[in-house]
């Protein structure tokens, strides 16, 4: 089971009536134990609890204690001669009496969890490691992200059973451009970005047929009037409830509004959707988990896919951010130094080619506003509007959705950024309507003139795009003028060994490494993005940092690629030691990786 899963089941859980014999195996079941396991804990056969509770040994110790007891249970359970047996490797114990619920981590300094037994869903992370899945601080404080992605690929499949036609090639990307607007849309009625918490959803159920005939034709009236500005809006003849709704476009209500037809079951999702708190999102672990729902053969992995904080600073803070944190320090409270590094950050630019949801983007956005709002606290401009602007963060991904994602991550990203460091107020008064400048591309990294997206430093960059969420595939659509300053190109791109490459990526680096080598067959698809760097390093001054699978720096491999980077005048300027490289799979290994830099030689 993924984490998702695994949510779903313990939510489910939750909302039925208490039964204090069968909760520590529904308990166990919805983690993933299979019904014989279940079967010989229930007989006693495995079941090595001295205190009428259920211990299944290397996992837990349950019981179910009298109401008013929970406390005491707990501190029983921890003294339990069985919890303390090192042959049993108790790494959990949990104590309820249905109304309350207590749980510790007996191998780690994890806080214990004490809730309400109706919220304990709310702490499921706490408990993954049950599953096999290794878990950080962020998933366990963060079940929201989990929660909704589940919820929303109910809704996603359940639309698709409905509409076989918004599943073919021609329409998918229907599907996910109207996907994002609902998530668009269920973040702003939550933090007060319309006018009205709840307004959203509260609008659907109230205008929409309980048979949920006309639910299509409503949700495109709001779409509808979120693409028409106030001087349109009387000659568009908005009806009442949906002139309530405030114009966003910045290209995600551009264009076909249509919205696939709804079923009762459909609705009934969107609605239970709507009314989660949205204001809990984390644009960078939600993004991360939601994009595997629009691909059919990732949605088993659904809620997997996510790179932790410390992970991706392991390349941003070598990469770029230690520098700005130490010239932070060294600035002190001098007006004149801190205005200088403020006004250097403003032109930095992050470069991801190979984005995905944003993670990368999302986390170097958030470390960057705040050395600038502590800038702005120490020359004594704390409201002041940020200099660092989302143009500044580039990506280029291959999946539309992903894509559509990753904006839509670091929009949300800048809100909360404004909020948490201006105040809501003023986060509000900026916020609509959105940009329409676009800064992710789709497309095929490996395919694509890097010096495209993210041109030479002081180049003026005029393309024929302006819409933020409708790229062409291979194109870069960017309009606006580049104003120089440090460009730093990071990610973690796809590795593939060369067995496992299809004809298109093995075409992909041929067209990169023939004239160079004639090994190239050998290399792993990573290889190309290393090259592209350096390539691009070639025309402007940048530094590039990217997770990759530790392959390419022993063996075979490093007499073939390195002696070809190095003979572009650059050179590795810092390198991560391997590691396992997991995500929230079950029983994942993970995969051993390193990650190098490299950077022209400075002469």
């Amino acid at each position: 089971m993924n984490a998702v899963e695994i949510e779903e089941a313990i939510s489910a859980l939750a909302e039925k009536p208490f039964d204090a014999e069968e909760f520590p195996f529904a308990f166990l079941e919805a983690f993933g134990n299979k019904a014989t396991t279940i079967k010989r804990l229930r007989s006693g056969a495995t079941n090595k609890s001295d205190i009428g509770g259920v211990l299944q040994t290397n996992h837990i110790h349950i019981k179910v204690c009298a109401k008013g007891q929970v406390s005491d249970t707990i501190r029983e359970l921890r003294e339990s001669p069985a919890t303390k047996n090192a042959r049993n490797r108790v790494k959990f114990i949990l104590a309820t009496d249905g109304v309350t619920l207590e749980a510790e981590d007996l191998m780690s300094e994890v806080a214990p969890t004490v809730c309400p037994f109706e919220d304990f869903p709310e702490h499921f992370g706490f408990f993954l490691p049950l599953a096999g899945i290794s878990t950080v601080k962020q998933i366990r404080e963060s079940a929201f992200d989990i929660k909704a992605t589940g919820r929303l690929n109910r809704l996603y499949v359940e639309l698709l059973k409905d509409n076989p036609d918004w599943a073919t090639t021609e329409r998918r990307y229907d599907m996910n451009h109207f996907m994002a607007r609902l998530i668009f849309c269920f973040f702003a009625e939550d933090t007060d970005i319309f006018d009205g918490t709840g307004l959203f959803t509260t609008t659907i159920e109230k205008m929409s047929a309980r048979d949920s005939s006309n639910t299509h034709e409503v949700i495109g009236e709001l779409f509808h009037a979120m693409n028409t500005t106030v001087e349109e809006r009387k000659k568009a003849k908005l009806p009442r409830w949906a002139d309530s709704f405030p114009y966003v476009n910045g290209g995600l209500f551009t264009g076909d509004t249509g919205v696939p037809c709804f079923s009762k079951i459909a609705r009934s999702y969107l609605l239970h959707i709507g009314n989660l708190d949205w204001k809990k999102i984390n644009p960078d672990i939600f993004g991360s988990m939601i994009q595997a729902v629009a691909d059919d053969e990732e949605r088993g992995a659904l809620g997997m896919h996510y790179t932790s904080v410390p992970n991706i600073l392991k390349v941003l803070n070598p990469l770029f951010l230690d520098d700005l944190r130490e010239k932070l320090e060294e600035a002190g409270d001098s007006a004149r130094k801190l205005l200088n590094l403020r006004n250097r950050m403003a032109k930095i630019r992050v470069f991801d080619p190979a984005c995905g949801s944003g993670n990368f983007l999302v986390i170097a956005y958030k470390q960057m506003r705040a050395i600038e709002a502590e800038i702005n606290k120490r020359r004594g401009e704390a409201d002041r509007r940020t200099d660092i602007p989302l143009t500044n963060f580039r990506g280029i991904e291959l999946r539309d959705f992903s894509a559509e994602i990753a904006r839509l991550a670091l929009i949300i990203a800048e809100y909360q950024c404004d909020v948490l460091y201006r105040g809501q107020r003023e986060a509000l008064r900026d916020f609509l309507p959105l940009d329409a400048m676009n800064w992710i591309t789709c497309g095929n990294a490996l395919r694509i003139d890097w010096l495209s997206i993210c041109p030479p430093t002081g180049t003026s960059v005029k393309m024929h795009g302006d819409d933020l969420f409708n790229t062409p595939l291979d194109q870069a659509e960017i309009d606006f003028e580049n104003e120089g300053g440090e460009t730093y190109i990071c990610g973690n791109p796809p590795y593939l060994g060369s067995k496992w490459q299809s004809k298109e990526q093995k075409d992909e680096l041929k067209r990169i490494f023939e004239s160079r080598t004639s090994s190239w067959k050998s290399l792993d698809y990573v290889a190309g993005w290393f090259m592209k760097a350096a390539d691009y390093g070639m025309h402007t001054s940048a530094v590039a940092a990217f997770v990759s699978t530790n392959s390419i720096c022993q063996g075979q491999q490093v007499p073939i690629l390195w002696p070809i980077v190095f003979n572009t005048e650059h050179e590795i300027v810092f390198a991560h030691t391997s590691f396992k490289w997991a995500n929230l799979a079950s029983k994942n290994a993970g995969v051993t990786v390193a990650r190098p830099s490299v950077s022209a030689v400075r002469l």
